[in-house]
Order: C-alpha cells, then sequence, then structure tokens
C-alpha cells in the first residue's frame, strides 16, 4: 500500500470525487479539534477514516452532517460540486448525507416500521399512511438483508438487526453519502461480517460510504482509501488495492512510531474453581415452552477467561442476562455457586452483591 498526495488519487482514481473537505480547522475553548484537514472521497467507493481516540475523526464527521453548522469551523464542504453550507442535520440530509453515530438512535418501544421514519413519516392527505408506510418498510429492510416483521418493537432486537434498521432508516432518506462511526464497535464478530457484506451490496448500487473504525482488519477488507488522523491533523492518505494493505503501515500512521507488540505478553496464573454454574435452565420470555438455556452447565477458575461462541440465536447474550439476576426469561431451574457456595440471585442487586458484573452487547 503506498501513500498518495489528495492531488495524485484525484489523478489515479477511476470515479470522480463527491466529497471534498478543504482546509477544516474546528476549535473549542482551548482546544484545537482540527486543523486544517483536508479529505477527499471518490463516489461509490468506502472511504475509511483512521486514527486514535481523540484525533478529531468524528468532529470531522459531525461538521460534514451539519451536527457542527456552518460558521461554527473553517474552511469548505463541497458535496458533488456545490459548496454546502449546512446549519443543520436535517439540512446535511436533503442535500443526500447521512450519518449514523456509534450510539444507535432508536426508540426502543416503537416498532421497525415507526423507527425508520420517525421524523419523516409516510402521510397521504395530513394523515399518516401505515399501510404504505409498512410496505416502504418492508422494501427498505430487503435491501439491507433483514428478515424481520416491520411491526417487531425495536427493543426485542439484536444490537446487529437494529444497526441494518439505521441503514435502512437512511435509505429512506435517498441518501447518497453514508457516515458510519464505529458501525462495529457493539457488534460480535457475525453480525459485523454481515454489516460489511451488506455496504459492499450498497456500493455496488451506487452508495458512497465514509467509515470510522479502529479495526483495522474490517478496514482493510472493505475500505477503497484510507485516510490516517492523528492530533487532529491528516498524516496520510492511502489508496488501497486489493491484498496490498499493511495494517502496520496504518498503525504507524496513527500513532507515530513502530509498534514492536500490539499485545503485552501475559503468563496467567488459574487457581481452584470460582464460580460453577449448574443445570441451568430457562425459558423464553415470549415463547411458552421453548427453553433458551437447557440444562446449562459449566465453571470458571480463578484467574481464567472462558469464551462461549456459538451463532446468532444459540443463546450466549440470553444465558449470561439469565444469570445475571435473571433479567431475561423465566428461571425453571439450575444453582449457581460461588467459591463453592449456592447462591440465589433473583435480581441485578442480588448479582452485585455477590461480587458479580454485567458489560451488555448494547453499550
Amino acid at each position: 500500500m503506498t501513500a498518495l498526495s489528495s492531488s495524485e488519487q484525484d489523478a489515479g482514481g477511476t470515479s470522480p470525487v463527491i466529497l471534498e473537505m478543504r482546509h477544516i480547522t474546528k476549535v473549542f475553548p482551548g482546544v484545537v479539534a482540527l486543523d486544517d484537514v483536508n479529505l477527499s472521497v471518490r463516489a461509490h467507493t468506502i472511504h475509511a477514516i483512521c486514527g486514535e481516540n481523540g484525533a478529531g475523526k468524528s468532529t470531522l464527521m459531525r461538521i460534514l452532517s451539519g451536527v457542527y453548522p456552518f460558521g461554527s469551523y473553517e474552511g469548505d464542504i463541497v458535496f458533488e460540486g456545490r459548496t454546502m453550507a449546512f446549519h443543520s442535520l436535517r439540512m446535511s440530509e436533503e442535500a443526500g448525507i447521512a450519518i449514523i453515530h456509534q450510539e444507535l438512535a432508536l426508540i426502543p418501544e416503537l416498532s421497525v416500521t415507526e423507527n425508520i421514519f420517525l421524523g419523516n413519516e409516510v402521510t397521504d392527505h395530513g394523515v399518516i399512511d401505515w399501510i404504505e408506510a409498512r410496505k416502504r418498510a418492508q422494501d427498505l429492510l430487503a435491501r439491507v438483508g433483514l428478515e424481520v416483521d416491520p411491526d417487531t418493537a425495536v427493543k426485542n432486537l439484536g444490537v446487529g438487526q437494529q444497526q441494518l434498521i439505521e441503514i435502512a432508516k437512511a435509505l429512506s432518506k435517498n441518501v447518497r453519502l453514508l457516515i458510519l462511526d464505529e458501525p462495529t464497535s457493539a457488534l460480535n464478530e457475525e453480525d459485523s461480517i454481515n454489516l460489511l457484506n451488506i455496504l459492499r451490496g450498497l456500493k455496488a448500487k451506487g452508495l458512497t460510504g465514509i467509515m470510522i473504525s479502529h479495526k483495522l482488519k474490517e478496514i482493510a477488507a472493505i475500505a477503497d482509501a484510507i485516510t490516517v488522523i492523528r492530533d487532529s491533523k491528516v498524516v496520510a492518505d492511502f489508496e488501497v488495492t486489493a491484498g496490498q494493505v499493511d495494517e502496520n503501515r496504518i498503525i504507524r500512521a496513527m500513532v507515530g512510531r513502530d509498534l514492536e507488540s500490539r499485545f503485552p505478553e501475559h503468563t496467567p496464573k488459574i487457581g481452584d474453581v470460582f464460580f460453577e454454574v449448574d443445570g441451568w435452565t430457562v425459558e423464553h420470555p415470549l415463547i411458552p415452552d421453548k427453553l433458551i438455556c437447557d440444562h446449562e452447565s459449566f465453571y470458571v477458575r480463578k484467574g481464567e477467561i472462558v469464551g462461549f461462541a456459538g451463532l446468532i440465536g444459540a443463546g450466549r447474550t440470553e444465558l449470561m442476562r439469565s444469570l445475571f439476576g435473571r433479567t431475561y426469561g423465566t428461571w425453571l431451574g439450575g444453582r449457581i455457586m460461588i467459591d463453592g457456595r449456592e447462591v440465589t440471585l433473583p435480581n441485578v442487586k442480588a448479582a452485585i452483591d455477590n461480587g458479580l458484573a454485567y458489560c451488555p452487547e448494547d453499550r
């Protein structure tokens, strides 16, 4: 992979430039968040933006999407050949730009259809046309490869499915440039692979994407070009040729030095059995007689990390939630032992009081 200047990229690319951000500078009180940043994105490509936390990646995208309005920064945004002055998120969406933030902006209690068209309702003579809205929602879900009932409440869907609903919501606004800020940060590997495949399909149909991510393997798999931001400045632009992505080169650009070891050496000290589950049985909260945990048993030793693997729907998350204060499903039987002592954890407080903590997939 060879570093190129913006002008070299423009000269050697195969598709026209759809977006240019020229000399963008953004200052917060006492902090220069972006310092004379230039970004050039070609149409029908996936452009990745990399950098350490605090480098300025998300700030740049918030300027592009109108979250930070025109006048609050210096520099120009040129989209599809026109200089833009976005004063709000709605203005950028009307121009064909949509952003999906790290934290999903869905309302759990509303249906998939309601979430997709929230603030952009399908109406007929001033009245919401739910039949047409549901039909359009089905078409949009098909575009992102999600097979769920549009009437399903979002709270009953996994994080990976919710991420696809966010993309469907963006597509409902006729988006031509889609910005994804850490789209796979809360997804497991299978959901991440599915999301990347969806993005490839949308790119093939003419969509342009900008993706912020720390996951270099994903960037190598999907990006056509990479921009690296460090300490509020662009320090490298890479045109990606299939099979020639050098992760170490990206890391060197991100941190400003070579890393001899990405992962520190660690020798575990495994002790006696500390946490044990025996015969754990839990019924599905919505489907009677369906077991999501069927007499599950396992143990964990002190100083040990135990991994649980499986396909979507296998019951990994459900098992952990049911153990942590029975926050999922209906408990039918089984016992938990900590340091050889049987404990009862009927609620979250009891789980915490016994030294357990739970980090959910939805941050």
